[in-house]
């Protein structure tokens, strides 16, 4: 394999570890425990419009990160 293009290859996985990191950090937790279940303040699926909130774009953000990470980490693999 090309030093060059391992190089960059290498680049674009660290780059990419950090997007992943970052976008599961900013994500709201979704979990409101047993006791916002028993009090009512739990919200349901249908109260939330997930299509445009924030937290599912960062979802969709971080499925793609982490598909790109899974395929760097397989060709990295396959050219050493």
């Amino acid at each position: 394999m090309n030093p060059t293009l391992q190089l960059i290859l290498t680049i674009l996985l660290a780059v990419d570890c950090v997007i992943v990191i970052a976008t599961i950090l900013f994500q709201s937790s979704k979990s409101e425990g047993l006791s916002g279940a028993i009090s009512g303040t739990a919200e349901t699926f249908f109260g939330k419009n997930a299509t445009r909130s924030l937290d599912a774009k960062l979802a969709k953000v971080t499925g793609v990160c982490a598909g790109l990470f899974v395929a760097l980490c397989f060709i990295l693999n396959i050219f050493n």
